[in-house]
């Protein structure tokens, strides 16, 4: 007589955990590199974010009643200076436009480029600096992987079409920014002395503003 019980073998869950669990390595990357590309991301959009809210209005960047010829070469100066401080961050943006527009009429450079820049992120900035860089069976240290990339940089720049793009867009970039510091009449800008503007160019990338110093510094009272 054959006996229909079965007998239940006991499912250990230990092999079924043991294959989903990853190694320590692998761990450590997945867990390391998508913060600092976030903290990256996140620095990036906030100082543009930053910036932006620094604009002036377009529409008095572009007032064609306030274009003049300037009478002196003195003058023109004068206005190129005073422009710059009140409409920096404009300006910054003209730049930026020209620059890319060239870039996009040019695909092969901007291939070139944004290579370069993934090469630099992923293989220099991104990457642990306790792990060396291993290419072709070979591991490279830190500072052969820097000056790789720094060879790398000047090749792209200097022996192909990226650094005529580059240079181009930059002088057409700040020539329209100087014939317009110059032509536009500045008479009826106001800009505070502890504005920010007037620190610099670039001056909202991580510089601390005075106006809100000048309030803290006027509300003390007074020495008895």
């Amino acid at each position: 007589m054959v006996s229909t019980d079965s007998h239940v073998l006991p499912v250990s869950t230990t092999a079924a955990t043991a294959t989903t669990t990853q190694p320590p390595i692998v761990t450590a990357v997945v867990e390391s590199q998508p913060p600092a590309v976030r903290a990256f991301v996140n620095g990036v959009t906030e100082t543009v974010r930053g910036g932006l809210s620094r604009s002036r209005p377009w529409s008095e960047l572009l007032d064609r009643s306030a274009f003049t010829k300037p009478e002196s070469l003195a003058e023109a100066a004068t206005r190129f200076r005073k422009n710059s401080a009140y409409f920096r961050v404009n300006y910054v943006c003209i730049v930026a436009l020209i620059l890319g527009f060239s870039l996009v009429a040019q695909p092969f450079s901007l291939v070139l480029l944004l290579c370069l820049a993934a090469s630099w992120l992923f293989l220099y900035l991104f990457r642990p600096s306790d792990r060396p860089l291993i290419l072709f069976g070979r591991s490279f240290s830190e500072y052969e992987t820097l000056a790789g990339l720094i060879l790398s940089t000047i090749a792209v720049i200097f022996f192909t079409s990226v650094g005529s793009v580059l240079i181009s867009a930059l002088m057409i970039g700040i020539a329209t920014v100087c014939v317009h510091g110059a032509f536009r009449a500045p008479d009826d800008l106001f800009l505070d002395e502890q504005d920010p503007a007037a620190v610099g160019f670039l001056s909202f990338i991580g510089v601390p503003t005075t106006a809100s110093v000048a309030p803290s510094a006027s509300s003390a009272p007074p020495p008895v």
